[in-house]
């Protein structure tokens, strides 16, 4: 797979760590990555913004990895936060995974099904 993220000359720059638009070619494989929240294995929720973001991306990675992709391979995401007071935690939490890596991004701030949750990332990956 080559990767080309591109960030239009002609519009405005992207407004954080993302890329306007990712282009994928030679893809053999799409993983569409369901909605992952702060929820750890056992069933416990945190109550704070950045260990809730820290397991959802933990969650995420662990869906890469039983589909054998790895974060290199996530070309899309789509983050929902309950409330905006938690941005900087849930980005800190994205960035610490992300590190160089400019995915396409959206940031919805929403409700999300269960109200203990605070934030949910989704994600496109392919191979």
């Amino acid at each position: 797979m080559q990767r080309r993220d591109i960030n239009a000359a002609d519009a405005p720059a992207p407004a954080g760590q993302y890329t306007q638009a990712v282009e994928a070619t030679g893809v053999i494989r799409t993983l569409y990555l369901s909605g992952q929240v702060g929820v750890a294995a056992d069933g416990s929720i945190p109550e704070d913004a950045a260990a809730q973001s820290a397991l959802a991306w933990r969650n995420l990675l662990a869906q890469l990895r039983a589909a054998d992709m790895g974060i290199e391979n996530l070309v899309k995401i789509t983050t929902i936060v309950r409330d905006p007071a938690d941005i900087a935690a849930v980005r800190s939490g994205r960035a610490a995974v992300l590190g160089t890596l400019r995915p396409a991004s959206t940031l919805v701030v929403g409700g999300l099904s269960n109200p203990a949750w605070k934030v949910e990332v989704e994600g496109i990956a392919v191979a």
